[in-house]
């Protein structure tokens, strides 16, 4: 993220390989949520874990229909968020 937007947006081979690993990282952490128990789920009822799984399936499902832009805001501030709120390090 530390690229910035405009670079991350950037119709280049450099700008696809950002997008695609961007997406390929939401991928995985909808992934890993999905296999978290609902005990685990329900300590934190502030997160939109529903969102998150949608989120995976758009961008697995209808990688055509993708919203660069907001793909990048959940990298740049959903994650580091989400990482905030479950005490984890990033």
């Amino acid at each position: 993220m530390g690229l910035g937007l405009d670079a991350y947006l950037e119709d280049s081979p450099y700008g696809r390989v950002l997008r695609n690993n961007g997406r390929h990282i939401l991928i995985q952490v909808a992934t890993i949520v999905e296999k978290l128990p609902e005990t685990f789920k329900s300590e934190f009822p502030g997160v939109d874990w529903v969102a998150i799984g949608r989120m995976r399936n758009l961008i697995a499902h209808h990688y055509d229909k993708v919203n660069d832009r907001l793909v990048y805001s959940a990298l740049a501030t959903r994650i580091p968020e989400l990482s905030a709120t479950l005490g984890l390090r990033h």
